[in-house]
């Protein structure tokens, strides 16, 4: 009976030790089931990650975006009537035909002072006038004035031309010589002249004509904004610009040859006043 009592109520100290025991557990319970929640917590209710940060944008760039010109050469050609396009056709002949006559001129007066150097070297060392005819160019300027030279001197003697003055024949031969290569030289000058003075006034041709139908077609459509005035205007404008473009090359090359010319000529004139002379005393 006792021992029943004794189980039924427990002593003071057994409730000191029990409570103290609860106490430790509890303390030793309550860290880890707090670290176990704050190491499943960020995995349960985890935050999305946030989005990259957008980069900078250059305020001082400048897109460059390529725009076709609705009013450029390409366009008026397209739109053009029979007047604008015969007018550039025309100015584009002009153009190809200027070039080729300066090149050809620069190849051929270069042509000449080669062959003026050739002749004060080779041609006054020979022994006389006929041997030096052998060793000048075939076909150039200087051997045409002195084959013109020697056949005057040959034709004085024994002919009715002796009643002539001997030095008035062979001048007279060489002159008509030395015409011949003036001639020769002045020949496609007058196209380098004329596309110059002609080419910026077929240019304005185009370009007036090109106002006035484009001022008609403002007129019967009533539109007077600037993007219906202002484009066919400049349009318009393209063939006097091109005009221009064909003459100022032209005038450039016609005084650039007129100086080759000028050169060539006065070496010409000084070979032919040398050659009269040898064949007027008829040495060296």
């Amino acid at each position: 009976m006792s021992i029943m009592k004794s189980l039924r109520a427990p002593s003071p100290a057994l409730k000191w030790a029990a409570a103290a025991l609860a106490t430790l557990v509890l303390a030793v319970s309550l860290p880890a089931a707090a670290l176990a929640q704050s190491a499943s917590a960020p995995a349960a209710t985890a935050a999305p990650a946030p989005a990259p940060a957008p980069a900078p944008v250059e305020m001082n760039k400048v897109e460059q975006v390529a725009v076709d010109n609705p009013f450029g050469l390409q366009a008026m050609w397209a739109a053009g009537d029979p007047v604008k396009r015969g007018t550039l056709v025309i100015l584009i002949i002009m153009s190809v035909w200027s070039w080729y006559v300066t090149f050809v001129k620069v190849a051929e007066t270069r042509s000449m002072m080669k062959s003026a150097r050739k002749s004060s070297e080779d041609f006054w060392k020979a022994s006389s006038v006929k041997a030096g005819v052998g060793v000048l160019e075939e076909g150039s300027a200087f051997r045409y004035i002195a084959e013109q030279g020697i056949k005057a001197s040959d034709q004085h003697e024994g002919t009715m031309v002796e009643m002539i003055d001997k030095n008035t024949w062979i001048g007279m031969s060489i002159e008509r010589a030395v015409n011949n290569i003036r001639s020769r030289l002045s020949n496609g000058m007058a196209v380098l002249a004329t596309v110059g003075s002609t080419a910026p006034f077929v240019g304005l041709f185009g370009t007036t004509w090109g106002i006035y139908d484009a001022l008609v077609k403002i007129g019967l459509s009533g539109q007077a904004s600037i993007d219906k005035v202002a484009g066919p205007v400049g349009a318009a404008l393209i063939l006097t610009a091109v005009g221009l473009a064909v003459a100022v090359p032209a005038v450039m090359g016609y005084n650039w040859l007129v100086r080759r010319n000028k050169a060539v000529l006065e070496t010409t004139l000084a070979f032919a006043g040398d050659l009269q002379s040898v064949l007027l005393s008829g040495k060296r």
